[in-house]
């Protein structure tokens, strides 16, 4: 599978819960799932829901000056709620709130005009279609597996006629929003209720390259998928290929007024440093309220690490993955070309900066931001074994990540032996 080169060097997008769950700020979908809340009730949220403030370019605009290249919107989460006009079931924004049209189509002309690639969110699940909760799946081991009357039907009581209803609205939805948005990413959740072979995820994959290509598809297709997408925390061991993290700005995906725990932006530097330093791409999830604004919490520190990316935009765009563990203490990134090396110190430098293993002569250090050169020497080394590169520190360093490029006589060259002696 071939992805798409544009998503590697993203580096950031950003990921829109928006529906009608933030009328009352209550967690998507899942709040009538696990019986926090009657169904009736979460649904009759569609009655308030409103788009009044809806103004896709300013978010676009905002999304652009935090540095992202790509946005993912909720087209239709678990709770079955489309927020596009669909054709396939009357179960949307456009025909059941005041909200009263399509959100998509404007999204996506938003987000191309100001040069992001836009991103679709669709649940495989629906915990309100009538012919959803008829099969169960094959693995009843599995712990997630329950018996929620909005999942599957009780043991004996199957109806795969039904099943196959639903997997033809499924279908029809899809192809909907691929030959009516042409998006550039479908972005998948909810496959874990069924297994690949009930979902078909490989005629689905193929239905889908065959409609466009060059889409990009994540992984929640059994298999089928593109790049991985690990939630709320940097892996200790990245995945395989390439992938994404998917990390809320405050502790909630949706618009929850009382969630005022917010990441500080020194916080979200860090975690795209440290996320795009193992090769991934940062996916940072906010929840516009029912009117369509975005808030002035995750407006500031979307702003506050649009700044940080913009003053060492030559050490996140156009590279790939740094050194590995032990080789410095911090994260780092890699020119394309493999001849600069983006030292990030996480924390203020102290004495020195070092780099152990580096085998390749070193032309220059500077600080990215202030283009402040800075003083470096290798001390020791035997034999075939490099001795540690130690760079000054800077006087005045960034005041949440400091990035330092490190400019080389060569391509990047590492010692990963155990020593002489």
């Amino acid at each position: 599978m071939t992805l798409q080169p544009w998503f590697a060097d993203a580096k950031l997008g950003i990921f829109l819960h928006w529906g009608i769950y933030a009328v009352d700020g209550v967690p998507e979908s899942w709040s009538f799932y696990g019986g926090d809340i009657p169904y009736d009730t979460y649904m009759a949220q569609l009655d308030r829901f409103t788009a009044a403030d809806y103004d896709p370019d300013a978010w676009a605009r905002l999304f652009a000056r935090a540095g992202a290249r790509y946005a993912v919107l909720t087209a239709k989460h678990h709770d079955g709620v489309a927020l596009w006009d669909t054709a396939a079931s009357d179960l949307s924004v456009a025909k059941r709130s005041p909200a009263g049209r399509d959100l998509l189509t404007n999204y996506a002309d938003a987000m191309r005009r100001h040069g992001l690639k836009t991103g679709l969110y669709f649940s495989h699940l629906d915990w309100s279609h009538p012919d959803y909760p008829t099969l169960r799946h094959l693995d009843q081991t599995r712990p997630w597996m329950t018996d929620n009357a909005f999942t599957m039907p009780p043991e004996g009581q199957e109806d795969p006629e039904r099943w196959e209803r639903f997997l033809t609205f499924h279908r029809a939805q899809i192809r909907e929003l691929v030959t009516g948005y042409d998006p550039d990413l479908l972005w998948f959740d909810g496959h874990w209720e069924r297994t690949e072979r009930q979902w078909r995820m490989k005629e689905l994959r193929d239905e889908l390259m065959s409609l466009n290509p060059d889409l990009i598809l994540n992984a929640r297709m059994h298999g089928y998928g593109d790049y991985a997408t690990p939630e709320q925390g940097v892996p200790i061991t990245p995945p395989k290929g390439p992938w994404e993290l998917c990390y809320t700005l405050n502790d909630n995906w949706g618009h929850v007024p009382g969630d005022d725990r917010h990441k500080s932006v020194g916080q979200l530097v860090r975690t795209f440093a440290e996320t795009i330093s193992v090769g991934g791409n940062l996916l940072l999830g906010i929840g516009p309220t029912a009117e369509g604004a975005i808030t002035a919490p995750c407006v500031s520190r979307l702003e506050g690490l649009g700044d940080w990316i913009a003053r060492n935009q030559e050490g996140v765009h156009g590279t790939v993955a740094g050194l590995p563990l032990g080789h410095h203490h911090g994260t780092s990134t890699l020119s394309k070309d493999g001849r600069t090396l983006y030292l990030h110190c996480l924390d203020v430098p102290r004495e020195f900066v070092a780099v152990r293993g580096l085998r390749t002569r070193v032309r220059r250090v500077s600080v990215l931001g202030s283009g402040v050169e800075l003083g470096h020497r290798t001390v020791g080394g035997f034999k075939h074994v490099p001795g540690v590169l130690y760079i000054d520190t800077p006087a005045d360093p960034d005041p949440h990540v400091t990035v330092l490029a490190v400019e080389l006589d060569g391509e990047l060259d590492l010692y990963r032996g155990a020593g002489h002696g």
